[in-house]
């Protein structure tokens, strides 16, 4: 079996390769940088130590995808912008940037700020627009609260590094963004609970992934409870924990098999779609980590 997914693996085109091959860069730096919150963290704070890695590696896979894909995401860009395929390198290097700061700890500050200005023109260029075009479609919605948690992760790693009243001010923005999108895709996740966890767009779990309505059902309970906590500020930095776990224990035990699925096949579009929802699903819990990490431990409401 192993022999089998190498030999997969090295037939993949250079697409795949350099995604899978950014994001373990970037994760093993993420890892080094953190060896230290690790070795010191107890408890539930052993899963916060992974913000970074969390947020950080999935924006190097993406900005890969922008180098050594850029036909993937090309189109993506509004056809209003001149010089599409500037952009979308552009975004690429960006995102790799970000990620290699962000993994590293080094001037977090404006890198975190920087993405989440990035994410936010992601969101009012294409996001919005999209979800008004066809308000009643669910997938577009989620698309732009799942933009949103992005750029809320971006200033929730960089709001420790600020002080006074703008730090207060990110912190309980980003609250109440990853709090709104957990409620939607709580709600959403429990209507549609064969869908894959946590993130609710069209793709379904396979087959191959046993107990798809306790998955689905507990993962949208997991989502109301710690959505409603974190919009009323009472245990935050503890349902951001849970929340954060509970969507890397899915990363591995359900995205990990996707994964490996999509990338045992020769369809560039398979392999590309596999990589993606797993590490959608990743950052998303990293932004969420970003929250518990940017939480203060006797967290008390907010008049």
């Amino acid at each position: 079996m192993h022999t089998a997914l190498a030999v997969s693996f090295f037939q993949l085109s250079r697409v795949p390769i350099a995604m899978c091959l950014a994001g373990i860069a970037v994760s093993l730096i993420a890892l080094w940088a953190a060896r230290t919150d690790l070795a010191r963290a107890h408890g539930l704070d052993k899963i916060v130590a992974l913000a970074n890695l969390a947020f950080a590696a999935p924006m190097a896979v993406f900005g890969a995808l922008h180098l050594w894909g850029v036909d993937f995401v090309r189109d993506l860009v509004p056809p209003y912008m001149p010089f599409r395929l500037f952009w979308a390198y552009f975004v690429g290097v960006a995102l790799i940037a970000a990620s290699l700061s962000i993994a590293a700890k080094i001037q977090v500050r404006w890198s975190g700020l920087l993405l989440a200005l990035m994410m936010l023109l992601f969101v009012v260029m294409m996001d919005i627009p999209g979800a008004l075009s066809t308000p009643g479609d669910r997938f577009g919605w989620t698309l732009l609260l799942r933009e949103l948690a992005f750029a809320a992760g971006g200033w929730l790693f960089a709001a420790p590094c600020l002080s006074g009243r703008f730090k207060t001010i990110l912190i309980t923005a980003g609250r109440i963004v990853i709090a709104i999108t957990a409620l939607f895709w709580g709600v959403e996740q429990c209507l549609h609970p064969r869908a894959c966890p946590v993130v609710p767009l069209e793709k379904l779990m396979p087959a191959f992934i046993p107990a798809q309505l306790l998955i689905g059902y507990l993962t949208g309970a997991i989502l109301l409870a710690a959505g409603a906590l974190m919009l009323l500020n009472k245990r935050t930095r503890l349902a951001a924990t849970c929340l954060g776990g509970w969507t890397l224990l899915l990363v591995l035990v359900v995205y990990g098999p996707i994964l490996i699925s999509a990338l045992s096949t020769a369809d560039l579009g398979v392999n590309v779609e596999g990589i993606n929802y797993f590490f959608d699903t990743l950052y998303f819990g990293g932004a969420v980590l970003a929250l518990a990490k940017a939480t203060p431990r006797t967290s008390t409401p907010t008049r």
